[in-house]
C-alpha cells in the first residue's frame, strides 16, 4: 500500500507542525535533535529518528542534501496549510495600518489600488499583487486638457465617484489653452455621464459626420481624448504588484536563475491575470503551493489570495506572493481582513 496516500497520526502530525514552523522562522534544514528539542516532547533521539522517517515517506519531507536534516515538501505545506497551522488574528498596528491606508478618499482619486499592493508588501514583507477590478464600467463625468511643451497635453479625467486619473498624450500639433478648453466644453456637454466604451463609439461616428465642418485642430484634439479614454477603459485587464524585491531576502529564492524566472513571469500578463482570476469566483482565501499554480516559474513559490467586491458588482483579486517558507499563520488572515477592508471602504463611498 503506498504510504502517501496514509495519514500520519497525530505524534507525526504535531512533529511535522513543529518542524514546518521552525524551518519557516529558520530557513535551515530540521534535523531530529532540533526537533526533539522544538517538540517538548518526552521521546528518544531513535523514535524521532523514525517518526522523520516514516514523514519522509509519506512525502511530507525531504533531504535537500546528504546527511543533511529535513525540509518540508509541497504536500507537507499543504497539510500544513489545510489542518495544522493555527491562524493568527492580525495584530493591532497591522490593522491600524491598514486602515490608514485603505481610504475613500484614495478611491475616488484613483489611488487606491496601488495603495493596496504597496500596504500588503510592507505589512508582510513579500510581493503584494492587486488585480484591477473585473466588470468594471467606467463612467465619464468630466474631461479637462491642460497644454504641456513639446506638442504634448495633460488630459484629465473625472470617472464614476470623482476617481481622476491623468493621461499624458501627444498631439500632431500644438494647440492653445483656448482651443483645448473648446473642446473640453463640447464633450462634457454633449457626452458626460455616459460611459468611456459608448462615449468612444459614440465620438468616432460624431466625427465622420461632422468632419467637413469641424476644423483640424478640434479633430486632433479629440482623437487624442479618444485614446486617453481607450487606455482607462481597457486598463482593467491590468495587476499592480508591488514589492518584488523582497524576495530577493528569501534564500531560497536568491539564485540568480530563479530570480530571472520569476521577474520574467511577472512581466507575463496574461499569465499573472489568469493565475489571479482562478481565485476570482472564491469564496474565501485560497493558497497555491509550488506547482499547484501551473507555472513552473513559481515551483518555489507560494501564492495567497482572495477575492475583493467593490461596487456596482466590480470584482478583483488581491494577494501576496512569496516562498513556501512564508509565514502562512500571519500573511492568510492578512490577506483576508485586506479584501475584506477593501470592500468596505468603497462601501462607505
Amino acid at each position: 500500500m503506498n504510504n502517501k496516500k496514509l495519514k500520519p497520526n497525530n505524534r507525526a502530525q504535531y512533529l511535522l507542525k513543529i518542524l514546518i514552523q521552525k524551518y519557516i522562522a529558520d530557513g535551515t534544514p530540521i534535523g531530529s535533535r532540533t526537533l526533539l528539542e522544538d517538540s517538548g516532547l518526552n521521546l528518544s533521539p531513535a523514535t524521532i529518528r523514525h517518526v522523520m522517517s516514516d514523514l519522509e515517506n509519506h512525502g511530507l519531507i525531504k533531504a535537500p542534501h546528504t546527511s543533511s536534516g529535513r525540509i518540508p515538501t509541497a504536500r507537507g505545506y499543504r497539510m500544513f496549510v489545510d489542518t495544522l497551522v493555527r491562524y493568527q488574528k492580525p495584530d493591532i498596528g497591522s490593522i491600524d495600518e491598514i486602515q490608514s491606508e485603505l481610504t475613500s478618499e484614495k478611491y475616488e482619486s484613483g489611488e487606491l489600488i496601488d495603495t493596496v499592493s504597496n500596504t500588503l508588501s510592507r505589512i508582510t514583507s513579500l510581493a503584494g499583487i492587486v488585480r484591477v477590478p473585473k466588470g468594471k464600467k467606467t463612467t465619464l463625468r468630466q474631461i479637462e486638457f491642460l497644454p504641456l511643451s513639446d506638442n504634448r497635453i495633460l488630459t484629465i479625467l473625472v470617472l464614476n465617484n470623482k476617481e481622476v486619473q491623468n493621461r499624458i498624450l501627444h498631439t500632431r500639433q500644438k494647440h492653445t489653452e483656448a482651443e483645448l478648453q473648446k473642446v473640453a466644453n463640447y464633450i462634457n456637454q454633449n457626452y458626460a455621464n455616459r460611459t468611456l466604451s459608448s462615449i468612444r463609439t459614440k465620438l468616432l461616428d460624431d466625427m465622420e459626420t461632422t468632419r467637413e465642418t469641424m476644423n483640424k485642430a478640434m479633430q486632433d484634439i479629440i482623437s487624442t481624448a479618444n485614446i486617453a479614454m481607450e487606455v482607462v477603459d481597457n486598463s482593467e485587464d491590468e495587476f499592480i504588484l508591488a514589492g518584488e524585491r523582497n524576495l530577493m531576502d528569501f534564500a531560497e529564492l536568491s539564485n540568480v536563475e530563479k530570480l530571472k524566472q520569476l521577474f520574467d513571469l511577472f512581466s507575463k500578463k496574461r499569465m499573472m491575470i489568469d493565475l489571479l482570476d482562478r481565485s476570482i469566483s472564491a469564496s474565501g482565501v485560497q493558497i497555491f503551493i509550488g506547482a499547484e499554480s501551473g507555472y513552473s516559474m513559481l515551483d518555489d513559490c507560494s501564492i495567497v489570495t482572495a477575492p475583493y467586491k467593490l461596487s456596482d458588482n466590480q470584482v478583483g483579486v488581491l494577494g501576496v506572493i512569496g516562498p513556501k517558507r512564508m509565514a502562512y499563520d500571519r500573511v492568510v488572515p492578512i490577506v483576508d481582513l485586506t479584501a475584506k477592508m477593501l470592500g468596505s471602504v468603497v462601501d462607505e463611498v
